[in-house]
């Protein structure tokens, strides 16, 4: 069975060769690039990924599901620009394919924070959908956390995909802002209103249910930063929604 990996990404210099070359068994690699100023596009190509461009950013379901339609093979792979297929992975990957007992699978996926791999949290095993025929799935059309819709049964892969995010604080910090933007104007356009009273009591929730509820308290320090960035984006999103409201 052939297989497309499609990756969307926007100045990514820094990681998209070791991300590609993890996918290199793929029959096909398709990249919508979202603008890059940087080498992004021309390490891409490099590597023989197929790219094409569009700036016009509507939001990552858009993108994806734009990454989706130039598709051609009978297998789909998403993986995003910090995540890496494990020589376990694609060995799994491949046997799914062959012995095809699902037509849409979900695998682990093993996040670093900082540079720690978290295993509490809500972050382990965090199960994702990202392995589907083409044709049976697609992305939802959220601007921020878009998600695999399918009506088919979804199987379960054992190996994890590796997801290098937030490899400084100042990362942490510059995605709290990035996100939380994506997010307010997502609960907008769904005609929701935001406060700060609303804000505090929902990021109040967020760093309970990371730190306690979650365990993320196991994580050490990591998992305090890690309950304490959540409810910052939570916070801040519904603060950006009120203003924006």
């Amino acid at each position: 069975m052939s297989l497309s990996v499609i990756i969307i990404a926007k100045n990514e210099s820094h990681a998209i060769e070791d991300c590609l070359e993890s996918v290199s068994f793929a029959d096909e690699i398709i990249l919508i690039d979202g603008g890059s100023t940087d080498d992004t596009v021309e390490k891409a190509k490099a590597l023989g990924a197929t790219v094409h461009v569009n700036s016009h950013w509507q939001g990552f379901g858009f993108q994806k599901n734009l990454a989706l339609h130039h598709a051609t093979k009978n297998w789909v792979l998403s993986i995003d620009a910090d995540e890496r297929v494990t020589p376990e992975l694609k060995n799994a990957i491949q046997r799914a394919m062959a012995e095809h007992q699902f037509d849409v699978y979900r695998l682990p996926r093993s996040s670093s924070y900082c540079g720690h791999f978290m295993r509490h949290g809500g972050w382990w095993p965090d199960y994702v959908v990202r392995l589907f025929k083409r044709g049976v799935a697609e992305f939802s059309a959220d601007r921020v956390h878009e998600r695999i819709e399918t009506d088919k049964p979804i199987g379960t892969l054992r190996h994890p995909l590796i997801h290098l995010t937030y490899e400084t604080l100042e990362e942490v910090i510059d995605k709290t802002n990035h996100y939380s933007t994506l997010g307010a104007e997502m609960l907008f356009d769904k005609g929701r209103r935001g406060g700060l009273g609303v804000a505090s009591l929902k990021a109040l929730w967020a760093f309970l249910r990371t730190y306690i509820l979650r365990a993320g308290f196991l994580d050490g320090g990591y998992g305090f930063l890690l309950a304490v960035s959540n409810a910052q984006t939570t916070f801040y999103r519904y603060a950006k929604l009120w203003l924006k409201r």
